[in-house]
């Protein structure tokens, strides 16, 4: 006679008692694969005995009621899931601002998903927020059911009570050697270690408040006269534009260098046909890969702001920008955002900018490209023809050059400036650029096409030097930070490159003593300034010393 017939039943029971005991431990360990500091990477980092999930039976085997256990099950997969989902976006993070996530920086996820929104479309975007929903849930669920089951086995079984107490007794063994190991113990506990991780990210990033509010209230220009602000500049138009990912990488890099010098070079040759001048240097910025206003608004302050919680301490401040020593001192001032839809608060309640210019009220017609919305082009156009037209104040204006913000697709093309008009002239430009998703899926053609969007976004600024009649003109132009990683590498600096545009002479004789190199490339032995260093040098340079 041959064995006896396993019944379906406690064949399936054993298969989902299996699969249970694999989710407790997979699961609860998967953070550890996301933790970019931490060693082994891989699946390596599967091998252990999670605590979490000894504790959540322990607890559930000495639990006598059904309702406090389910609760208790529940609770045990929302930290899970909460665990696994903080090293997800902490590993986001570095990967594409290479900054590590703090709990402090939820707003930036609405941020973040803007972009995903813009790159791949509301639906597309939608369906993977949708998704990702989806699986939290699941996880959660999943986790909850996991400890119920092995939970149950254990409290019916002598062989599962054996098994507990040898896994905790391995794991508590493990503990006390764990420091004699290479490598993760055996005695995990990748999920909590995730949370505490994001807890003393959290705690750092608030403990420097007191410290970025000493450097906001030691500011050497807070009581100058409006009379005596920037003397040296008065009766210039003065801009300040932003080039979205406009790093050292454009300039060095293998594969990038070659077209963006040669727009530069091509640059220096038709300004110097107009009469400008320019001088050029690098800037450490304080952030990489995207958070843009964080460069933005140490750039106008003088006070670095490396986090959100840096940016929002400045902005709720009484600081002393750029922007607003310029409106003292009697400039007409201007913010030119054409990737905003709708109403920036802080521009007007910390940098009081007199105009907020953005993409509902600059009457564009063409289509819209990516997170940009607005070709370069038609900004700078736009703000030629309604700011600087005919006699007017002096402008102080901060532009926002976005065409090559990150997906780079799709790109716009030069068009004559005098076609450009309402933008219906873009109209065929979008269909002639692959996807991002298509993009996306290559490194190299992820390069090229970075490298090709910051030559449009130089060279619509070339356009608009060419074709604008002001000799008072003097701009600006920097990069906020470093493209991501997939573009910049590992370990890239974060230094952006900036210049300084004039027709007149006493403008760059100026900056003398800054040193800046000739031209609109800086090169290896150009000064390298920390980006919160520059406000106080422009205003010492034209202002009279406080």
């Amino acid at each position: 006679m041959g064995a006896p017939a396993v019944p379906s039943s406690r064949r399936g029971g054993a298969v989902a008692t299996a699969g249970a005991i694999v989710a407790l431990v997979v699961l609860p360990l998967a953070p550890g694969l996301l933790a970019s500091e931490r060693l082994p990477t891989g699946p390596a980092a599967l091998l252990g005995i999670p605590v979490e999930s000894l504790l959540i039976l322990l607890l559930l085997v000495i639990a006598p009621w059904r309702i406090p256990r389910r609760v208790l099950a529940g609770l045990f997969g929302l930290f899970v899931t909460g665990a696994l989902l903080l090293a997800g976006i902490d590993h986001g993070f570095r990967a594409a601002v290479g900054a590590p996530f703090a709990l402090s920086d939820w707003s930036q996820l609405g941020a973040a998903y803007g972009v995903l929104v813009d790159s791949l479309g509301a639906f597309l975007a939608g369906l993977l927020l949708v998704a990702l929903i989806g699986g939290i849930l699941a996880c959660t669920v999943v986790l909850a059911w996991a400890a119920l089951r092995v939970a149950d086995v254990v409290c019916r079984r002598a062989a599962g009570r054996i098994v507990l107490a040898a896994a905790t007794a391995v794991w508590l063994v493990s503990a006390l050697v764990a420091p004699l190991r290479v490598g993760d113990p055996i005695a995990a506990a990748a999920s909590i270690g995730s949370v505490g991780s994001a807890v003393a990210r959290t705690e750092t990033v608030l403990g420097a408040q007191p410290t970025i509010a000493r450097e906001i209230a030691r500011d050497p220009f807070a009581g100058v006269p409006a009379d005596r602000l920037l003397t040296g500049l008065r009766g210039k138009d003065v801009i300040i534009a932003f080039v979205e990912s406009y790093g050292r990488v454009a300039l060095e890099g293998d594969g990038i260098e070659g077209g963006v010098t040669g727009v530069l070079q091509a640059g220096d040759a038709s300004l110097a046909a107009e009469g400008y001048s320019a001088r050029s240097a690098w800037l450490t910025s304080p952030t990489f890969g995207g958070l843009s206003w964080l460069a933005h608004a140490t750039l106008q302050t003088g006070v670095w702001a490396p986090t959100q919680s840096a940016y929002n301490q400045i902005v709720a401040s009484n600081r002393l920008s750029l922007a607003l020593a310029f409106g003292r001192a009697g400039w007409r001032t201007v913010s030119d955002v054409p990737s905003d839809n709708q109403r920036w608060g802080v521009g007007r309640s910390f940098y009081h900018y007199g105009s907020l210019l953005d993409a509902t009220n600059v009457g564009y017609r063409g289509p819209a490209f990516g997170y940009a919305l607005i070709p370069d082009q038609y900004t700078l156009k736009h703000f030629a023809d309604t700011q600087l037209t005919g006699p007017h104040t002096p402008v102080m204006a901060e532009i926002d050059l976005a065409s090559s913000h990150t997906p780079w697709t799709p790109l716009s093309q030069l068009v004559p400036w005098d076609k450009i008009g309402d933008g219906s002239i873009y109209d065929p430009q979008p269909a002639l650029s692959p996807s991002a998703t298509t993009v996306w899926q290559n490194p190299q053609t992820v390069q090229r096409f970075y490298g090709q969007s910051v030559q449009y976004s130089l060279g619509s600024l070339f356009s608009f030097l060419q074709n604008v009649d002001d000799p008072n003109l003097v701009v600006i132009v920097l990069g906020d930070h470093q493209p991501a990683e997939i573009v910049s590498g590992s370990g890239a600096s974060h230094d952006v490159p900036i210049s300084i545009i004039a027709r007149d002479p006493a403008v760059l004789a100026a900056t003398t003593d800054w040193n800046w190199s000739p031209g609109l490339q800086p090169g290896d032995t150009s000064p390298v300034w920390p980006m919160d260093a520059f406000r106080d040098r422009l205003l010492t340079a034209f202002s009279p010393t406080p």
